[in-house]
């Protein structure tokens, strides 16, 4: 099948015998079927900037004003994020150069505790936190996009649905198409998000510098010190995930800078209380600051999800490429175009769950209950580093940083993932851990023992997935 579909693509390609420059032609090295890869460093840059900041800081960063009750705990509180965040990159920093297989922290739970908790973490990750994600930051642009046409009013869920939809089918077609392309969709996106929040940092500078700080001069007052308030506001800056640490070293702190500034800059303009009531925090620091051109920040808060959007399924796919590589979920998902070189069926498969992601009334309660479940894994990930430190001592380690600053990424883990269950039990939390380890009834007949008539079936399956989309095995393993 696979020799079929080769042989296909080399006479499309229009190499004849009776050409006068056949024999240079035959000394041609044939191009490998494998991953395209081009990645560099500012892409690598962009796609972490860009994919971590999304709609969130322009839309509704009073959720942490809200559960920290005052101006300073929650600057305080974004910038011990950003903390988090570098001293969580440094310890993937070390992974990445240790372990240069793609695929995050399934490759390193997979070398550091086997095949069981790496199928967990990608059974939950590309079932429904990778697509759910990416469908609510659809969803969010669905949403900027289409309200100027609805003035006075919100616009219909058919439409913001309709239109989310739309944005998914052309993430998925220009991430198929070509790594190249992906990685200039997302730097310029990622340099329009970083061009608004210049605007927003420079008006609140030059506002603080006019005596504007009235609502900072008073800013511990009314503190809130439950013991929740700090757990509940574990998603707001995870750290990312990639095997360039050059770029997440860069890439993080850049973030966590804009956090805190751009939380500054909404400060000189609004009290407390009218944040809280904005429903757009950055529209409203436009309308007050920048009139009359105040129309760009929902024009940019556009562009930023769109770009989030990107980076969510350029990431996405390859976790659900490597998982099926590694046997842990359909080989299908392992085929890379022999066209395009993309991992074409797993970005289409998380395209298609990412829609029907979108059909919910709420998804938001889906991501909430679900989210902690990544906090177990970031702090799995950090307990991989140590368990390697005494069981893999022979791998080279370009990068090593202080056991304890993966020890504290353990504890501050465990804290985020059991803080807001204590402060606010629900039966929710019950339900998605239960949905994590249900995936043992798949691992068990299908993985670990590989039941005959499971593959008798997918096998027919494949072959007219493969034909259709024209796609094969990787020629060589990463």
């Amino acid at each position: 099948m696979e020799e079929s579909i080769r042989k296909r693509k080399e006479s499309q390609n229009g190499s004849t015998g009776h050409s006068v420059d056949s024999p240079a032609k035959d000394k041609q090295t044939v191009k490998a079927t494998v991953l395209q890869k081009d990645v560099g460093l500012l892409s690598g840059i962009c796609l972490i900037v860009g994919t971590m900041i999304g709609s969130g800081i322009f839309i509704s960063p009073k959720a942490v004003l809200l559960y920290s009750g005052a101006v300073g705990p929650c600057l305080l509180i974004w910038a011990a994020c950003g903390v988090l965040a570098t001293l969580g990159a440094l310890c993937y920093a070390e992974l990445g150069t240790m372990i240069t297989k793609s695929g995050g922290e399934y490759s390193y739970l997979m070398e550091a505790f086997g095949s069981l908790v790496a199928y967990l973490y990608s059974w939950t990750t590309v079932m429904v936190l990778k697509p759910s994600s990416f469908a609510i930051i659809t969803l969010s642009f669905a949403e900027y996009a289409s309200t100027p046409f609805y003035p006075g009013c919100t616009p219909p869920p058919i439409v913001t649905k309709c239109l989310s939809a739309a944005a998914i089918l052309l993430i998925v077609a220009v991430n198929c198409l070509s790594v190249k392309l992906a990685s200039y969709v997302q730097n310029f996106f990622t340099a329009a998000k970083l061009f608004i929040i210049l605007v927003i940092v420079g008006a609140g500078m030059v506002l603080l510098a006019q005596g504007k700080t009235e609502t900072l001069s008073n800013a511990f007052d009314g503190t809130s010190t439950s013991l929740g308030a700090v757990g509940l506001l574990q998603f707001i800056l995870p750290f990312y995930r990639m095997n360039m640490p050059l770029a997440i070293l860069i890439g993080i702190p850049l973030v966590s800078v804009c956090y805190v500034l751009v939380n500054v800059a909404y400060f000189t303009v609004m009290t407390t209380t009218e944040l809280l009531l904005s429903p757009a925090v950055a529209v409203t620091f436009g309308d007050r600051v920048l009139y009359p051109l105040s129309w760009i920040v929902p024009l940019f808060v556009v562009f930023s999800t769109f770009g989030s959007a990107n980076g969510s399924c350029f990431t996405a796919g390859r976790l659900a490429y490597v998982s099926g590589r590694e046997g842990h979920m359909v080989k299908i998902l392992s085929y890379i175009s022999l066209r395009r070189y993309t991992p074409l069926p797993a970005l289409v498969f998380n395209g298609i769950l990412s829609v029907f992601y979108i059909i919910p009334a709420d998804i938001n309660t889906l991501i909430n209950y679900f989210s902690f479940a990544q906090w177990v894994f970031y702090g799995l990930t950090a307990l991989a580093l140590i368990v390697m430190r005494f069981t893999r001592k022979d791998l080279h380690r370009p990068v090593k940083v202080p056991i304890i600053i993966a020890v504290l990424m353990v504890v501050v883990s465990c804290y985020l993932v059991l803080a807001p269950i204590i402060d606010k039990p629900e039966l929710e939390y019950l339900y998605c851990t239960v949905f994590i380890f249900s995936g043992l009834l798949f691992y068990y007949p299908f993985v670990h023992r590989k039941v005959n008539w499971a593959r008798k079936i997918m096998r027919p399956i494949t072959m007219h997935l493969q034909l259709l989309l024209e796609v094969v095995p990787p020629e060589k393993m990463e």
